[in-house]
């Protein structure tokens, strides 16, 4: 009995997807072996026991902002964002890690699935399929091994952004969720400058609304917390950490890192940071007049990256969106070959740009307020110095990566509109 063409390529699609997976899974043990204690993939989760200690010092009725929780970490969010965390305080660190690490894989699944949703993609078994490769895919980069590895949370809030903007335009409450995303970590507040930009003021309105009602929420629960944040800790972005530090991977880090210097030059990053933020607007705006809103909300969520104080490596998580967007076309018969050759390029450039290269230290270091007998660090910026002629670049490999990107998008322009007739995965 022959098998239906679609059934056929539906299964050939399940099949390869598993063979990917695998494959992926294999890599990131030769990585760093997940059984290293400490340095495993499912090991540390130094932040979430930081976000745990938040909490708890709030339900202790203890000062958030005074308190060196675990002993030396600093808390860096808005007290809004504690009500988040409570209830993994309540939790043993054992079962907060299970759920925590389970919710970023679920989210990672759920933002590459809208991410196909939104460019046209039918949510078939052989899309959901692909989906899930592409979890274990996108877990090789730094940005996504990291999140897992400290137990960050940029994974959650990109999932929310795109899950409210990515709605139809005048769909009910738009804005909103992103807006609390911004009550959480102040650099979600881009899209609303976004939302202006392309005239769609009811969403950019939402956006505020949810940000100032988290704010009046943190007043209303948390008062002298939320009166000693806005008021003071929120003017020092050196809480976060400090700008020459390879991990910083934003517009200030470059000046830091590249000039050796923990006090780059105060002018010229406010000049780099307008020349970023024109960039990644323009290119945006490019994007969303040509129909690629996908393309567009992730731009945006680069720039956000780029252009503030601090950026670590697991902030630019908008990688994986964007490799939906480049994947989609890529696949997409109705696109040039040129045009498709051109962004496979780019895909393998930006992902050997962000992919978790390691550098094994083998003698003991000082490693989060303890000595380690060895070090397994995760990202190219590890390996500045040696490549000589290539530093430029090795230091901060995402923020070109986000102007070679934004440079691209404009250059293109009109030519990103979708095919008359999108390509689409089929199954039955």
């Amino acid at each position: 009995m022959s098998i239906p063409a679609s059934r056929g390529r539906t299964m050939a699609i399940v099949a390869g997807s598993v063979v990917v997976a695998v494959l992926a899974l294999w890599i990131q043990n030769a990585i760093v072996p997940y059984s290293k204690p400490f340095w495993g993939l499912f090991d540390n989760q130094l932040d979430l026991d930081v976000y745990r200690a938040g909490a708890q010092t709030v339900l202790d009725g203890d000062k958030l902002y005074d308190a060196k929780l675990l002993g030396q970490m600093d808390y860096t969010y808005t007290p809004f964002s504690i009500f988040g965390f409570i209830p993994f305080a309540w939790m043993s660190m054992t079962v907060a890690r299970v759920v925590w690490i389970g919710g970023i894989l679920v989210a990672l699944y759920f933002t590459i699935m809208i991410s196909f949703r939104s460019l046209g993609r039918s949510p078939t078994l052989a899309l959901r399929a692909v989906a899930v490769a592409l979890v274990t895919v996108m877990m090789l980069l730094e940005p996504v091994r990291t999140t897992i590895w400290y137990g960050q949370i940029n994974v959650f809030l990109m999932a929310i952004v795109l899950a409210d903007l990515l709605r139809p335009d005048g769909a009910r409450l738009r804005g909103v969720a992103t807006g609390l995303t911004a009550g959480i970590k102040l650099t979600p507040m881009l899209f609303a400058v976004y939302l202006l930009v392309i005239r769609n003021t009811r969403a950019a309105v939402g956006v505020v609304a949810g940000f100032v009602g988290s704010v009046l929420l943190g007043f209303a629960i948390l008062p002298s917390t939320s009166w000693d944040y806005w008021t003071s800790k929120l003017r020092d972005p050196d809480r976060v950490g400090t700008p020459q530090t390879p991990g910083n991977q934003s517009i200030r880090g470059l000046l830091a890192n590249l000039g050796h210097t923990n006090e780059p030059n105060g002018l010229l990053w406010i000049l780099l940071v307008l020349v970023g933020f024109t960039l990644g607007i323009g290119a945006a705006v490019v994007a969303h007049r040509a129909g690629q809103e996908l393309l567009a909300l992730s731009l945006v969520g680069m720039t956000s990256c780029a252009i503030s104080p601090m950026a670590w490596g697991h902030h630019w998580v908008w990688f994986v969106p964007l490799a939906v967007v480049a994947l989609n076309w890529i696949s997409d018969a109705g696109r040039s070959a040129s045009s498709r050759i051109v962004v496979g390029v780019m895909v393998v450039g930006g992902f050997l740009a962000a992919f978790s290269w390691r550098t094994y230290l083998g003698y003991a270091t000082w490693q989060f307020n303890q000595t380690r007998d060895d070090a397994y660090l995760i990202g190219l910026f590890f390996k500045h110095g040696s490549v000589g002629w290539l530093d430029w670049f090795v230091w901060e490999p995402y923020v070109w990566v986000f102007v070679v990107t934004c440079v691209v998008v404009l250059i293109a322009g009109a030519r990103l509109r979708a095919p008359a007739k999108p390509a689409e995965v089929q199954a039955e």
